[in-house]
């Protein structure tokens, strides 16, 4: 068998003005026995969909792999580009592929379109003809309906977020490939849409109840006769779409009815929680949560962390900037996008004293620069293998890279964007989380796979940033803004 794999990768905050260029994505692609070379043996959904298809000994097409991780709406041309890619890929194997591996994201937006994931899913099937098995793997927090997955065979989701599971969602998208290609199994595929957004900080799978929602759409496909797999989507609700919000995706064998039922009855569900799914006694304001902090430190012997979850661009600054009026020290602000700090200090060199305007220039909303004295501490080109749970593996790229002590509190300013969500941050500078009083993090879940065990206490800040709490601060033009009875599509 031959099985062309390919992906495109951004969740999109489409309020801030600025895109992902065609040049970004070009910096963080692969395409084809280095894309194999570069995700084999990771934790991702293309060291899923490698694995598999190494086991099988299926023949491979790595066309392209790239992205922009979470971040703004992408450029048309960038898009444009990368679906030409793909399609011309697969139009070179025509009359020889026996199936596709496709993973995307599913919040993905541009300037000109609202569902560009579901538009490339079209390509790729008008591409290969209707008889060949796609399958399309997307992330948890991914917007879709039935358009959207309409052209696909079937749809797998991350089912936990943190994210600790995207190399199996890989490996369930290729186990049902090639399942089907061997003729074991048909996939019918249904999906339901309960009417339901909530912030990205309440979409954490440990939270109840939502962590009981997710645990039976993973038991009932071992436990009832057709299932063969069901996703939970969160949606992504600073992507200002129409289909944004929850969704469930359920994957039968043959039998449409059932996977109808289930998705109905899943979703129902989730619309009927929908009050318990916002937790509101979990964000403090950005004075009291902060002050709240520092002194839990004090008669802490494990690391308080600030989540400043609020933050999409990982430059904002509310925080920072409170901590420095607060006299705070063993602090440390990981990850901080600053591409001219990062310049200007590794321009200046380790060791020197530097005046900078730091953080905060993504939007008005992000708090605007904080001036600083810093002491240089590390400067030069970061890039590691990720050694954390979600993702290990993969490759970070941090670009010029500078670590900073202002006062007490040591800031990372990287050139390109990354969020800090294990130990990385600190044990690729030589460094350990346990070291220090108080961490600033701007995860929004998946921090929670590592700093749930490891913090004393985290301490959720809400911020004027594109990624509030309250849903309804922000300007939506297109977003479902009431809730809906669940309704079924048949793909």
């Amino acid at each position: 068998m031959k099985v062309a794999i390919a992906g495109f990768i951004l969740e999109s905050v489409s309020f801030l003005p600025s895109v992902v260029t065609l040049e970004d994505f070009k910096r963080n692609e692969s395409r084809g026995s280095k894309m194999v070379d570069r995700h084999r043996g990771t934790e991702t959904v293309l060291g899923g969909f490698i694995d598999i298809c190494e086991r099988e000994g299926i023949e491979m097409v790595p066309i392209v792999s790239t992205s922009g991780d979470a971040m703004v709406a992408a450029a048309d041309d960038a898009f444009d580009h990368y679906c030409q890619v793909i399609v011309d890929g697969l139009r070179a194997h025509h009359g020889s592929l026996d199936g596709v591996l496709l993973d995307l994201h599913g919040a993905c937006t541009t300037p000109t379109r609202l569902d560009p994931d579901g538009d490339m899913v079209r390509l790729v099937r008008n591409a290969v003809g209707p008889d060949i098995p796609v399958m399309l793997a997307l992330d948890y927090h991914g917007n879709l309906d039935a358009s959207t997955i309409a052209d696909s065979t079937a749809t797998f989701g991350y089912h936990y977020s943190p994210h600790i599971d995207m190399g199996d969602t890989g490996r369930r998208a290729a186990e049902c490939l090639f399942r089907t290609l061997r003729g074991e199994i048909n996939p019918v595929t249904a999906i339901s849409r309960p009417g339901v957004m909530v912030p990205s900080i309440f979409s954490a799978t440990t939270l109840q109840p939502l962590s009981s929602f997710v645990a039976r759409s993973v038991k009932l496909p071992h436990t009832t006769p057709g299932l063969l797999d069901i996703s939970i989507f969160a949606g992504f609700s600073y992507a200002d779409v129409p289909n944004c919000g929850f969704s469930v995706v359920v994957v039968a064998d043959g039998d449409r009815s059932l996977a109808e039922r289930t998705a109905i009855d899943l979703s129902d569900s989730i619309r009927q929680a929908c009050r318990e799914l916002h937790i509101p006694g979990l964000v403090r304001n950005l004075e009291d949560g902060v002050a709240y902090g520092l002194e839990r430190a004090k008669s802490s012997e494990a690391p308080v962390v600030l989540l400043e979850h609020a933050d999409r661009m990982n430059d904002s600054t509310h925080v920072l900037r409170e901590l420095i009026r607060k006299g705070a020290s063993n602090a440390a602000v990981p990850f901080l996008w600053d591409p001219q700090s990062a310049a200007a200090a590794c321009e200046a060199g380790v060791g020197k004293i530097v005046h900078l305007n730091l953080g905060g220039r993504s939007s008005p909303r992000s708090g605007g620069p904080v001036p600083v004295e810093a002491r240089i501490l590390q400067a030069g080109e970061k890039h590691y293998s990720v050694t954390g749970p979600m993702g290990r593996g993969a490759k970070v790229d941090l670009g010029p890279t500078a670590v900073l002590d202002i006062g007490g509190i040591i800031v990372s300013v990287t050139t390109k964007a990354s969020t800090a969500i294990d130990e990385d941050p600190f044990i690729q500078f030589g460094m350990r989380a346990q070291d220090f009083a108080i961490i600033v993090l701007r995860s929004k879940t998946h921090f929670r796979a590592v700093y749930e065990p490891l913090a004393a206490e985290i301490v959720i800040i809400d911020t004027p940033d594109w990624g509030p709490a309250d849903l309804k601060t922000l300007p939506y033009r297109y977003a479902p803004t009431a809730t809906s009875y669940p309704f079924v599509d048949h793909v």
